[in-house]
């Protein structure tokens, strides 16, 4: 059994899970503290990739990133680096239909952080970097891990906008999911079914932590 699929999706994963944990959070900080026209229309763009078919997703990424447009074009020329069919180029397609789930949740996050808390440092001289990353960060790291795993989740499973802009080359683009339909396609139950029950086994793990993380918010909530 080739494992290079399991490891290119983990890898996929982790990059994107990153990239959309550090991006989510700031989004979510400073959208939370908007008024309310402004935040709903930023949050209809920003969740949008959350309720669009994948196919469509790397269908716009496709004509931002194809090496004959705008973007990917410019890259092309100056770096040399083609920005599609590549197995970093399912980072860009993993990272947009994840950045919801991770913005979403911190935002709820932060919505429900007590402010006297902020306030109460502020009296004491505390400036607000140290509030942010050493109290309202703590404060909210239940619901901002439990956004953390579901986008990681997501990333993982992702097929549509993936298949796209990466598509299909064994040891080199193949992920998971990829795998499983090319597998099916060309009659190979047998594999298919194992490489669905890693897919299985990977997503029972992730939905336990979201669970764990999810009763330690509450338990929280109630101590305060």
């Amino acid at each position: 059994m080739d494992f290079f699929p399991l490891f290119n999706s983990l890898r996929i994963a982790l990059v994107s899970t990153a990239i959309v944990f550090f991006l989510g959070i700031f989004a979510a900080y400073y959208i939370a503290k908007m008024p309310r026209i402004v935040k709903g229309v930023l949050d209809v763009v920003l969740t949008l990739p959350l309720v669009l078919p994948p196919t469509v997703v790397g269908y716009l990424l496709l004509r931002l990133l194809g090496p004959k447009r705008l973007i990917g074009a410019w890259i092309l020329e100056t770096f040399g680096a083609r920005l599609t069919m590549t197995w970093w180029s399912a980072i860009f397609a993993t990272a947009v239909v994840a950045f919801p789930l991770m913005y979403r949740t911190a935002r709820g996050a932060f919505e429900s952080f007590d402010e006297t808390l902020a306030q109460s440092a502020q009296t004491l001289g505390l400036g607000n970097t140290y509030i942010f990353w050493r109290i309202r960060i703590p404060c909210c790291r239940a619901g901002i891990l439990a956004g953390t795993v579901l986008a990681f989740a997501r990333a993982l499973g992702e097929y549509g906008a993936t298949s796209m802009i990466a598509g299909y080359t064994p040891g080199r683009t193949a992920t998971i999911s990829t795998t499983v339909y090319q597998l099916w396609r060309t009659g190979d139950d047998a594999q298919a079914f194992a490489w669905v029950m890693v897919n299985l086994a990977i997503s029972a793990v992730v939905l336990l932590a979201v669970n764990f993380f999810e009763r330690r918010q509450v338990a929280g909530r109630g101590r305060r």
